[in-house]
């Protein structure tokens, strides 16, 4: 019997990058990201989404209606650029550090519009 191990695919959305909503309630907005589950492609997006949700009554918390994001598809999202605040679609550099004596290669994204790298090495 043949085992196949699945990965995760890569997402072009990461952790606190700034992202604008393509498609859904809240089309238009934009907000920074909170979470990312590449299993689900999934992304939550502070501000946006807003569902409320019923809490039962316990011991160490209150109940009550709260108000929470929920999480969005990452295909109705595009990366806003810190730089040129152009909306757009990440690419990617191969960079060399030297790093504790020997050289290093790391693959950062950056911006297509002005050339500006989006991560930090």
């Amino acid at each position: 019997m043949k085992q196949t191990t699945e990965r995760a695919p890569k997402l072009r959305v990461k952790k606190d990058d700034t992202v604008f909503v393509l498609m859904g309630k809240d089309r238009g907005s934009s907000g920074k990201v909170i979470s990312v589950d590449p299993v689900k492609q999934k992304a939550v997006v502070e501000g946006i989404n807003i569902v409320k949700r019923h809490r039962k009554e316990t011991k160490t918390g209150g109940g009550g209606i709260t108000e929470m994001p929920a999480p969005i598809n990452v295909s109705n999202l595009v990366v806003v650029c810190p730089h040129c605040k152009g909306h757009i679609r990440p690419g990617k550099v191969t960079v060399e550090r030297e790093k504790q004596g020997r050289k290093r290669r790391y693959h950062i994204r950056t911006c297509r519009k002005c050339g500006e790298h989006l991560d930090q090495v």
